[in-house]
C-alpha cells in the first residue's frame, strides 16, 4: 500500500520521522541564520590578530546646532536595505598602533614620506624626492595628535587666524615675518594678508589684477583658477569673496607647512608639485593659473613645466606671472625674462598686459590661444602637438610631456566653447559633456537627483552639525551633483573621481567646481586631520576587488577631522563590512534607512603601552 506523507502525519503511524523532521527544518534554519550573519566579513582581507567581537554602543555624535539649515521638505521614499539586517555594535578587534615617525608622526602622508623610498632615489634635481612614493604595503598605523590639539576655530573667522597647536610649526613665522605671511599671537596663528608679492596686502593685489585686465571678471567669467606654489594661500582665500574658488597647491616641506596652514584655516589647496609627473587634473580645464614668485623654473627640462600648464589651462584662459623677471633689469632676470619669450612664443601664448604697480611689483598676463590658427602658422613648429593615439586624459602617473595639448572639441571636431559665466555655469550643460542623445537628459536628472537628496535627508534627517562643517571631500563625485547641491552652504568641497570610475572631472570643472583625480587603494596628497566630513555614495562597489577595506576606512581616519563626519551611502552589505572597521577606531555610527551609515570620529587614539 502506498504511503503518503499527509498520511504519516494524519496517522501518526511514524512519530520518530515526525520528530526528524521537525529537527532537520531547525538545524536548516539556524544553519542558514549563522552564514547569513558571518558572509558579511567573508571577503575582507583580515589578518590572523583581528577577530568579530561585540562591542558597547559607542556615544552619539554631538546634536545639530541651532544655526543649522532647517527644510520642510519631506523626505522622499528610499530604499530600505534591509536595515534590520546590520548591527552597528559588531566590531573588528584590531590591534591598532600609533605610527611611530618620532616628531614626523603626527603629519604622516604614508606616499609622500617614504623616506626608504626618497632615500634610494638616484636624482632629485626635478623634485622627484616631492612626489608621490607609496609604501608596500600600505601602513595600518593610525596618526596620533598633535599635543594640546582643539577643535578647530570655526570658519569665516580661520580665515584669519587658527590653533596654534593644531599646526605647531612656527619657522614659517620667522623665515616670513618681513612679508606678512603668518606671525604668532598668544595661542594662536594669525593670518594678515601679505605675501611675497603683496606689499600692500593681497586685497590689493587682487584688485590691481582686475584693474589690469577688466576682461578677467572675477567671479563671473574667471571661476575656477589654480594657484601654483600658494604660500599659505591668502590669494585663494580672498578671492572666495569674490565668487571665485581657487586650487591652492604645494610641495611639501618647501615652506614648513604651507598647505597645512591653508586647511586648517578653511581655504581649498593640496599637495603637489610640478616634477616629473602630470598634475592630477584633466586637460583644459582652469580659466585662470596664478604663479607669484613660486619658485618654478618654467623654462627647464626644455620648458615641460609650461607645458604642463598649457596642458590644464583652458583655451582663452589667463596665465599670471608675478616675478622679479617681469619687473627687474639685472642680468640674471634679463636672462630669464628672455627665456620666457621665447618660449611662451612657441606656445603662441600672447601678453595682454604687463605692468608694476606702485609698489615696484609687478606681473604679466597671458593668455592661452582658443584656436588652431597660430599654432599651424608658427615657424618653428616645437613643440608639436601632442599624439592622440593612446592618450588618456586621467593624468595618474603620467610623466610630463613635450608637446602641445589638443584643444577640445566635441563629437563632430567643433572646438569647445567657454562654460556660461558663474553662477549659471553650476547647473548649465557643460561644455565636455558626450553628445550622446540622453547625456543631457542624465546629467539633469543627477543634478535634481542630489538637490533633492541634499535638501530633504542630508541636511535635515542625518543628525550632522552642518554649521562646523567647512572642508569637504566627495571621494566618488560623478558629476558634482553633491557639490552643487551644497553651494549655498560657506563650505567647499574636493571633488575626487577614482582612477577606475568614469572620467567626469572635466564637467565638474566646467560646472566652475574643483577636484582632482585619485586612487583610493593609496593615500590622499593632504595633511592628517583636515576634512571636516568625507563623503561617499557607493565608492566601494569599484573599489572592492583591488583595495582592502581596512587600509581605505584607515585614511579616512587619517585626514578626517575628530568630530568630523564620513557620510557614507552604499549596499547593506559594504556597510556590513566598513561599519565594524569603523567601530574598532572607536567611531560612533548610526544607520538611516538602511543606505545612509553616518560615522562620527572621535579623539580617541591607542594607548603608547
Amino acid at each position: 500500500m502506498a504511503i503518503s506523507v499527509p498520511n504519516l502525519f494524519k496517522e501518526r503511524k511514524y512519530p520518530f520521522l515526525f520528530a526528524l523532521s521537525l529537527l532537520l527544518i531547525s538545524f536548516t534554519i539556524l544553519l542558514l541564520s549563522n552564514s547569513s550573519s558571518s558572509s558579511s566579513f567573508s571577503s575582507l582581507f583580515l589578518s590572523s590578530d583581528f577577530h568579530v567581537s561585540q562591542s558597547p554602543p559607542l556615544p552619539s555624535s554631538s546634536s545639530r546646532s541651532p544655526n543649522d539649515p532647517v527644510r520642510s521638505h519631506p523626505a522622499p521614499e528610499l530604499k530600505n536595505d534591509a536595515a534590520a539586517d546590520v548591527d552597528l555594535d559588531v566590531s573588528l578587534d584590531i590591534k591598532w598602533r600609533n605610527c611611530k615617525l618620532g616628531a614626523a608622526s603626527v603629519d604622516y602622508i604614508p606616499c609622500l614620506d617614504n623616506w626608504k623610498a626618497i632615500k634610494e632615489l638616484k636624482s632629485r634635481k626635478h623634485m622627484e624626492h616631492r612626489e608621490r612614493h607609496c609604501p608596500t604595503p600600505t601602513p595600518r598605523c593610525l596618526v596620533p595628535l598633535p599635543t594640546g590639539y582643539e577643535v578647530p576655530v570655526q570658519w569665516p573667522k580661520s580665515r584669519d587666524m587658527i590653533w596654534y597647536d593644531n599646526v605647531p610649526h612656527p619657522k614659517l613665522v620667522e623665515y616670513k615675518k618681513e612679508q606678512n605671511w603668518v606671525r604668532k599671537s598668544g595661542r594662536y596663528f594669525d593670518f594678515p594678508g601679505g605675501g611675497t608679492q603683496f606689499k600692500y596686502g593681497v586685497t590689493s593685489y587682487v584688485d590691481f589684477i582686475q584693474k589690469t585686465l577688466p576682461a578677467i571678471k572675477w567671479g563671473k567669467h574667471i571661476r575656477v583658477i589654480l594657484d601654483v606654489g600658494c604660500g599659505v594661500a591668502s590669494f585663494g582665500g580672498y578671492l572666495l569673496d569674490k565668487e571665485v574658488i581657487t586650487m591652492s597647491f604645494a610641495p611639501k616641506d618647501e615652506h614648513e607647512a604651507q598647505i597645512q596652514f591653508a586647511l586648517e584655516r578653511g581655504i581649498p589647496s593640496i599637495l603637489s608639485v610640478i616634477g616629473t609627473q602630470k598634475l592630477t587634473f584633466p586637460d583644459n580645464v582652469y580659466d585662470l593659473i596664478h604663479c607669484a614668485r613660486c619658485r618654478v623654473h618654467w623654462n627647464g627640462d626644455g620648458g615641460k613645466p609650461l607645458l604642463e600648464l598649457n596642458r590644464i589651462l583652458r583655451p582663452g584662459g589667463f596665465f599670471i606671472w608675478s616675478a622679479t623677471p617681469v619687473y627687474r633689469d639685472d642680468e640674471r632676470d634679463r636672462k630669464v625674462w628672455k627665456s620666457m619669450v621665447a618660449l611662451t612664443t612657441s606656445l603662441c601664448w600672447k601678453v595682454v598686459a604687463k605692468t608694476v604697480d606702485s609698489s615696484g611689483i609687478g606681473l604679466v598676463i597671458y593668455q592661452k590661444p582658443a584656436s588652431y590658427s597660430c599654432y599651424e602658422q608658427r615657424k618653428e613648429k616645437g613643440p608639436p602637438l601632442c599624439d592622440q593615439k593612446n592618450y588618456q586624459n586621467v593624468s595618474w602617473y603620467e610623466p610630463l610631456s613635450y608637446c602641445l595639448s589638443r584643444l577640445p572639441v566635441d563629437s563632430m571636431g567643433n572646438l569647445l566653447s567657454w562654460p556660461t559665466q558663474w553662477p549659471q555655469r553650476l547647473s548649465s550643460k557643460p561644455p565636455s559633456l558626450p553628445s550622446e542623445p540622453d547625456a543631457e537628459d542624465i546629467f539633469n536628472e543627477d543634478t535634481k537627483h542630489w538637490a533633492a537628496l541634499v535638501s530633504d535627508v542630508y541636511l535635515d534627517d542625518l543628525g550632522i552639525n552642518w554649521a562646523r562643517i567647512r572642508n569637504v571631500m566627495d571621494m566618488n563625485a560623478g558629476y558634482g551633483g553633491f557639490a552643487a547641491a551644497l553651494n549655498e552652504l560657506p563650505l567647499w568641497v574636493m571633488n575626487v573621481v577614482p582612477i577606475d570610475a568614469q572620467d567626469t572631472l572635466s564637467i565638474i570643472f566646467d560646472r566652475g567646481l574643483i577636484g582632482v583625480y585619485h586612487d583610493w587603494c593609496e593615500s590622499f596628497n593632504t595633511y592628517p586631520r583636515t576634512y571636516d566630513l568625507l563623503h561617499s555614495s557607493f565608492l566601494f562597489r569599484n573599489q572592492k576587488e583591488r583595495c582592502d577595506i581596512i587600509d581605505v576606512a584607515v585614511e579616512m581616519d587619517r585626514i578626517l577631522r575628530p568630530g568630523g563626519y564620513l557620510l557614507l551611502q552604499d549596499t547593506t552589505k559594504t556597510i556590513k563590512k566598513l561599519n565594524p572597521v569603523l567601530r574598532s577606531l572607536h567611531w560612533s555610527t548610526r544607520l538611516y534607512q538602511g543606505q545612509f551609515l553616518v560615522g562620527n570620529k572621535g579623539f580617541w587614539r591607542p594607548s603608547d603601552s
